[in-house]
């Protein structure tokens, strides 16, 4: 149960869009390049069981609490909050492209009650409800990705091959974002309380397997699914691959793919409203009550369709928030080193510095070493982590 509902809280909407489209830009390159984002489960799935196991932490606010005060949660928590920010507005407008043009009044009503119903079943059950509904999710979203796959190699006559030689193994087409990806698994899984929070509700060498699986199990799904993008590329398809690739194959596989759709943004974001709802009451203790819970999801829910409004784009929500956190990265990695307080808010200040600098682009050309999408990204990474860690350890070096 844990396995699938860290997958399917995981392949989200906003996932396996990202995850078709960039199959329909750079190939299967592209999907592997996205599914380096789940190799984010076995490296929290190792600390996560080094932390409860050796340091006795119960949670990931117990260890910071321990380790660097007070303060330190206060900018974990808004740190937190962003990613819970995200991933309503994220997943929701996924959905509500299934239903109408962006901008479009259909859009918008699709949008505002998919999030009412999923908030409706949140509010009644929270975290237990969420990981019932996952497991039932993740079991449809399989049966549903097969009907999917069987179409495109059958009636869509595409072949093992013509997938596997798709794209380009360069920097210029795709990897630049695989590197990138897995340069942010070792901080971008901790600022997730929808990943962290199914890291101490089991026993820790079940929550470890549970991990590991799911980064495999997780990363071959988004690959899979990148195949729907192959297929549009091989078909000269342009915009959403999902819903071009759906309505080529007729009404029947593009409400096949809408369910998908609908499953996996439903199992997202119950999941972000449940951990919203723990965050407020159970770690940052203000108002230990289910009503106040159940506040916090409605204020998360509110704030998190705002930018549905303003057009913001889909993919960002990934690449941009992980690297306003690859300060976590030594952190984290460093989790059982003896370090002064002062290391914690250095590395995290430093990569909130670099995330600006990829959000306002002005990070220095002379510093990006390749060409081709995601080369600022990635470079903005690799210098932003080499700094945090630098500044992580320099308190400890002058102490010494």
């Amino acid at each position: 149960m844990l396995t699938g509902s860290l997958i399917i809280s995981w392949i989200f909407a906003k996932s396996i869009t990202n995850a078709a489209n960039l199959g329909l830009d750079f190939g299967i390159v592209g999907g592997v390049a996205y599914a380096g984002y789940y190799l984010s489960f076995a490296i929290a799935g190792i600390i996560i069981y080094l932390m409860r196991v050796k340091g006795g932490f119960k949670s990931i606010h117990q260890f910071l609490i321990e380790k660097f005060g007070r303060g330190a949660i206060v900018i974990f928590s808004i740190l937190i909050s962003i990613r819970l920010f995200n991933e309503v507005w994220s997943n929701t407008m996924v959905i509500g492209s299934y239903f109408g043009e962006i901008g479009s009044s259909s859009f918008y009503w699709s949008i505002l009650v998919f999030t009412v119903l999923t908030l409706a079943y949140a509010l009644k059950g929270g975290l237990s409800s969420s990981i019932f509904t996952d497991v039932i999710q993740m079991g449809l979203f399989a049966v549903l990705l097969c009907v999917i796959l069987w179409n495109i190699f059958s009636i869509g006559e595409m072949e093992v091959k013509e997938v596997v030689s798709s794209g380009d193994w360069t920097m210029a087409t795709g990897l630049n974002l695989l590197f990138a990806a897995v340069l942010q698994s070792f901080s971008y899984p901790f600022h997730d309380p929808v990943l962290t929070d199914r890291g101490f509700i089991s026993k820790p060498k079940t929550t470890l397997r549970s991990f590991i699986f799911a980064s495999i199990f997780g990363g071959i799904c988004i690959v899979l699914f990148s195949i729907i993008g192959v297929y549009a590329q091989k078909n000269g398809m342009e915009g959403q691959a999902a819903v071009e690739v759906g309505k080529s194959f007729g009404v029947v596989i593009l409400l096949v793919i809408n369910f998908i759709m609908i499953t996996s943004a439903a199992s997202t974001l119950d999941s972000t409203f449940s951990s919203s709802s723990k965050l407020l009451t159970l770690d940052l203790k203000f108002g230990k009550t289910i009503k106040s819970g159940r506040i916090a999801m409605i204020i998360v829910a509110i704030l998190g369709t705002i930018p549905v409004f303003l057009n913001a784009e889909i993919l960002s929500a990934t690449t941009i928030s992980g690297t306003m956190v690859i300060g976590l990265t030594p952190i984290f990695i460093f989790w059982n080193m003896k370090v002064p307080k002062i290391s914690f808010y250095l590395s995290v200040i430093c990569g909130l510095v670099f995330g600006f600098l990829l959000v306002f682009n002005f990070f220095p050309q002379f510093l990006i070493f390749t060409e081709g999408p995601y080369a600022d990204l990635l470079w903005i990474n690799i210098w932003g982590i080499l700094s945090c860690i630098i500044l992580y350890l320099i308190p400890k070096w002058l102490k010494k």
